[in-house]
C-alpha cells in the first residue's frame, strides 16, 4: 500500500522530463559512437551505447530503491552517507584509477566508480540536514563556516586529484545558503572577485587601481548624500581589492597549469593578434573549436540521424561525454538544442516550484541543492560547447555518457522526488 501510495503521489511530469532527457541522451550517444564498420548490436557491452543501456538500466533500478526507503531515511542518514563519500574521495589517493590524468575512479572490473558524483548528492543531503537542524536564518557566522565547510570539504579533496570541474559543481551548494538568509554581501564579493579577476587578467593591475579608484572617490562624493558607509571600512576594502588584483598575475602565472593559463587566455581573447589567436583556438582549444563548427554546421534543422559528417568522422574528442552537446546541433540543429534546452529550463523551473510547496525545511533545503547542482552543470557545459565558457570538464546531466554521472543525478533527482511525494504526510 505504501508503495502504491508513493507511486500515487509522485511528480510524474518530472519523471517525464527526465525520461525524455535520457532517451535523447543514449540516442545521441549511440550517433556519437556509431561505426558502420562495427556489429552494432544495442546492448554490445564493448560499446558505450550498450553500456549507457546497462547504466539506464541500473539507474531505474536505483529508482525504485530510492522510492522504496521511507522518506525520512534520506534525512535520518544523511551524516553518515556524507561521511562515507569523504572517505571514498580519500581512498582515491592510494586506490584511484588514473584516466586522462585525473586520479578520480576506482576500477571496478566493468566500470569505473567515481565516488565524486555520489558526493554531489551526500553533500546536498549533509547541507540540507545541518540547516534544518539549526532551523534558523543562516546569520550567526559559526552556522556560515560549518555551511561552507560541509561544500568544501569534498571540493578540497577533489581539486588534487586534479578534478577542478567537478570540484567547481560543489560552490554551487552556496545558493542553498543565500536561499536560507545568508547576507547578500557574500554574493557581491563573490562577484566583485571574480570581476577583478578577470579585468586583471585583460587590463592589468594599473586599469583596475584606476577604475576602483574613480569609484571610491565617487562613493565619498556621495557619501553624505546617500550613502551610510563608514570611511575607514570603505578605504580598507578598496585596499585589500587591489592587493588582490596585484596577486592575480602571480596565481595565474604560478599556481595555474599551462593548460588552464591556455584556456582562460583563450576565452578571454588575451592573444591581441587575430591570426595566433585562430591558431590557439585550432590547437590548444581543438575541442571546443570542432564542436563550434559541428553545431554551425546543423543549420536549422540538422542533417539527420547518424548523417553528422563531423560526427562521424570523430572530429570532436570526448563527443559522447562531456562534449554530447554537439552531436545534438549537427544532427539535430537549432531545432534540436533548442528542445534539449527547452527541455532542462522546464524541469528546473519545476524543481523550484516542487522545493517551494515542501512544508519541511529539509525537503526545500535539499531541493535547492539539486537546483544548484544540475543548473551550474547544465549551464556551464552547454556554455563550454558553445564557446562562450572556458572549457571546464563537466558533463551534461542525464545525457552524457557515463555510469557513475547517470546514477548520481538520478539519484539526486529521485531523492527530491520521493521527499515530495512525502509532503503531505508527517514527518517522522
Amino acid at each position: 500500500m505504501a508503495g502504491k501510495s508513493v507511486l500515487k503521489r509522485l511528480d510524474w511530469f518530472s519523471v517525464l522530463i527526465y525520461v525524455l532527457l535520457v532517451g535523447i541522451g543514449w540516442v545521441n550517444i549511440y550517433s556519437s559512437t556509431f561505426s558502420e564498420e562495427a556489429n552494432q548490436s544495442l546492448f554490445d557491452l564493448s560499446h558505450s551505447y550498450g553500456k549507457q543501456l546497462f547504466f539506464i538500466g541500473a539507474s531505474f533500478i536505483s529508482i525504485l530503491i530510492i522510492l522504496t526507503l521511507e522518506a525520512n531515511f534520506y534525512e535520518r542518514f544523511s551524516s553518515i552517507l556524507y561521511i562515507i563519500t569523504i572517505v571514498l574521495l580519500l581512498g582515491l589517493f592510494p586506490f584511484g584509477k588514473t584516466i586522462a590524468g585525473a586520479t578520480s575512479w576506482y576500477d571496478m572490473g566493468f566500470f569505473n566508480l567515481q565516488p565524486s558524483e555520489i558526493a554531489k548528492v551526500a553533500t546536498a543531503l549533509a547541507l540540507a540536514k545541518y540547516l534544518s537542524d539549526i532551523q534558523t536564518d543562516i546569520k550567526r557566522r559559526k552556522d556560515q563556516l560549518y555551511g561552507f565547510l560541509i561544500i568544501c570539504i569534498p571540493a578540497i579533496l577533489i581539486v588534487p586529484q586534479p578534478d577542478p570541474g567537478s570540484a567547481l559543481v560543489f560552490f554551487a551548494l552556496i545558493f542553498v545558503l543565500f536561499r536560507e538568509g545568508l547576507p547578500l554581501i557574500y554574493l557581491g564579493i563573490g562577484i566583485l572577485a571574480i570581476l577583478v579577476f578577470i579585468t586583471t587578467l585583460m587590463f592589468g593591475t594599473i586599469w583596475v587601481g584606476i577604475g576602483l579608484s574613480l569609484i571610491l572617490v565617487l562613493f565619498l562624493l556621495l557619501k553624505r548624500a546617500t550613502f551610510k558607509v563608514p570611511i575607514i571600512p570603505l578605504i580598507s576594502f578598496f585596499a585589500i581589492t587591489i592587493v588582490f588584483s596585484l596577486s592575480v598575475n602571480f596565481v595565474f602565472n604560478n599556481v595555474f597549469e599551462q593548460r588552464h593559463r591556455d584556456r582562460f587566455s583563450l576565452w578571454l581573447r588575451l592573444e591581441k593578434d587575430p591570426k595566433k589567436l585562430e591558431e590557439i583556438r585550432k590547437t590548444i582549444g581543438y575541442n571546443t573549436y570542432q564542436s563550434e563548427k559541428a553545431i554551425e554546421s546543423g543549420g536549422f534543422f540538422g542533417k539527420g540521424f547518424l548523417e553528422g559528417t563531423r560526427t562521424k568522422g570523430d572530429f570532436v574528442p570526448e563527443q559522447h561525454t562531456d562534449y554530447i552537446f554537439s552531436t545534438v546541433g549537427e544532427e539535430w540543429g537549432f531545432i534540436g538544442t533548442t528542445t534539449v534546452v527547452v527541455l532542462f529550463s522546464i524541469l528546473l523551473l519545476r524543481l523550484v516550484h516542487l522545493s517551494e510547496r515542501q512544508k519541511h525545511p529539509f525537503s526545500r533545503m535539499y531541493g535547492y541543492g539539486v537546483i544548484s547542482i544540475l543548473f551550474i552543470h547544465y549551464f556551464i557545459n552547454i556554455g563550454m560547447v558553445i564557446g562562450v565558457l572556458p572549457t571546464v570538464g563537466i558533463p551534461l546531466p542525464f545525457f552524457s555518457y557515463g555510469g557513475s554521472g547517470l546514477l548520481g543525478f538520478t539519484a539526486l533527482l529521485f531523492i527530491l522526488l520521493r521527499l515530495d511525494a512525502n509532503r503531505l504526510n508527517e514527518w517522522v
